[in-house]
């Protein structure tokens, strides 16, 4: 079972999630921009039909409460006219006023804003009110962007609280599980070493022992890596085609002759900064896993390039390919598509590449059922 897609499930649950408490948010906040929106325009129904009873007052008519009505308006914008001239405005900067042009341009505002509202104070005579949102109401406007902004800078937040302590946590498991792994594997190393001085002296067949020391040489090789995968590794200075091809032949001599090996590199040398052991390790991992996917035939092509910042080194096979949708899935821990395996390996490699070399790892190309291009990128030394 794929440790990845409880973990894409988990994800897409929280992005829903997050998505309906959003949308919730934002319909919320244009409800009560609406009802906002409602009461200002009865508001302004008042003040036009106070402006009625005003135009047509007599002695006898009790104007207190229209009067009452105009002055409680200290918020929202109003131009009044007739005859589409400008006759009074109320709440509006006096630059604007005294300013044709700036009175046009801002009564054409207030249009877009809200509808007009029309009295007819007399037979065949009427006057247009226009009125634009109070500040509270532009206010309201931007509250969903605000709002918006502070869960997007939380929710960044806990990513990179989340995403730093994985990492953290991750590292302190590759480094003791490395570390416990070249421990165990040392300890009966030893008395390999030991038992097979004791068979040279017994006159044992040297082609025998020869082998034997093979495969005890494997090991310390493999006990090293572990070594320096649970530690800061050593750069040094290597041509970079010279360690490629070291483990390029390894790998080559003991696979079946049904896989087509092929090497390029454009030059003998090329430097770069690299721990041998693990740059070793890096490329083993891309053949093996180039060899499964082709399921033990079919062709290898291990190309070099360069150009004037980074060598790249290109693995190529003919194997079943990937799908995209898991160019990237397949570097994370846990990751297989095998019935057997940790899904360590690409992970493993991803890590040596990047954290350890400062390099980059990718999937160049991949083709369902025509093969794959992984391809591992260093800076060169100039």
């Amino acid at each position: 079972m794929q440790f990845s897609d409880k973990r894409n499930t988990g994800r897409w649950i929280l992005i829903f999630a997050s998505f309906l408490i959003i949308s919730l948010i934002l319909w919320n906040t244009y409800t009560f921009f609406q009802i906002f929106k409602n009461e200002e325009r009865l508001k302004m129904n008042l003040l036009a039909k106070a402006q009625k009873t005003l135009i047509n007052a007599d002695e006898n008519t009790d104007v207190e409460l229209p009067l009452q009505i105009f002055k409680d308006n200290t918020s929202i914008p109003v131009i009044l006219t007739e005859n589409d001239s400008i006759i009074n405005t109320i709440n509006i900067d006096e630059n604007i006023v005294n300013d044709k042009e700036k009175a046009k341009n801002f009564l054409s505002n207030l249009e877009r804003e809200n509808e007009p509202i029309i009295i007819e104070y007399a037979p065949k005579k009427f006057q247009k009110w226009y009125y634009g949102n109070s500040a509270l109401l532009n206010k309201l406007k931007y509250y969903p962007i605000a709002l918006l902004l502070i869960i997007f800078l939380f929710s960044a937040l806990i990513y990179y609280f989340y995403r730093s302590t994985k990492i953290a946590t991750q590292n302190k498991l590759w480094a003791g599980m490395a570390k416990e792994t070249a421990h165990q594997i040392g300890t009966p190393l030893s008395s390999l070493i030991g038992w097979v001085e004791i068979l040279k002296t017994e006159n044992i067949d040297e082609s025998t022992t020869s082998e034997i020391e093979k495969d005890i040489d494997r090991l310390q090789t493999i006990t090293d890596r572990f070594s320096k995968i649970g530690s800061e590794p050593v750069l040094e200075k290597s041509n970079i085609i010279e360690e490629t091809l070291q483990t390029y032949n390894y790998l080559q001599s003991r696979f079946s002759k049904q896989i087509e090996f092929s090497f390029e590199s454009p030059t003998p040398v090329i430097y770069t900064m690299l721990n041998p052991t693990l740059h070793s390790w890096t490329i083993e991992n891309l053949i093996k896993n180039a060899i499964d996917a082709m399921k033990g035939k079919g062709k290898i092509i291990v190309k070099i390039e360069e150009d004037a910042l980074f060598v790249k080194i290109n693995v190529s096979d003919t194997g079943s390919g990937i799908p995209k949708n898991q160019f990237k899935t397949i570097f994370e821990p846990g990751f297989t598509t095998k019935k057997r395996g940790w899904g360590l390996g690409l992970s493993l490699t991803n890590r040596i590449v990047k954290e350890y070399h400062k390099g980059n790892i990718k999937v160049l190309h991949s083709e369902i059922g025509k093969g794959t291009t992984m391809q591992i990128s260093f800076k060169k030394l100039v």
